[in-house]
């Protein structure tokens, strides 16, 4: 297979510095690890906090529900939920208006596990963005690729 005649290493190397995926990737990355260090003392990792705090709601939600609030797909879900259900932090049941949907909740011990790990988000979460020139431009920023993300995506 003949490369392209621009596959230079100069063309790696403007990948690298203006790739908004690489970018993207290595922030988020960065940030998961700055998390993960800080929730280490509670038991849980950055993901973990966001899926569990994304089950704080007035009602169980459902699993596709959670899943988009995430930006996961529903396998991947499953699987980061089962160590969650295995440490007794959440719970999964039928739906009784559609038995084939499952509806997650907060735990008793995952409500208190939240509200122990919570202060901790706050104060790393206050130290980013202390670091930041613009952090409510870059979050509205990183919401418009995120919300935009549906209308590019090639169906195959």
């Amino acid at each position: 297979m003949d490369q392209p005649a621009d596959l230079t290493f100069q063309t790696t190397l403007h990948v690298r510095y203006a790739c908004l995926c690489l970018h993207a990737q290595q922030a988020a990355r960065a940030l998961a690890r700055r998390f993960d260090v800080a929730l280490k003392s509670v038991g849980i990792t950055s993901g973990q906090f966001s899926l569990l705090m994304s089950l704080n709601r007035p009602e169980p939600p459902s699993l596709g529900s959670v899943a988009a609030t995430l930006a996961m797909d529903r396998t991947t879900l499953t699987a980061n939920l089962k160590p969650l259900e295995r440490r007794g932090l959440v719970e999964s049941a039928a739906d009784p208006q559609d038995r084939r949907a499952k509806r997650l909740r907060l735990t008793r011990t995952g409500r208190s596990l939240l509200i122990e790990a919570l202060p901790i988000w706050r104060r790393v979460h206050a130290e980013i963005e202390a670091a930041l020139p613009d952090p409510d431009r870059l979050r509205s920023e990183l919401n418009l690729l995120s919300n935009t993300d549906d209308r590019h995506t090639v169906a195959r």
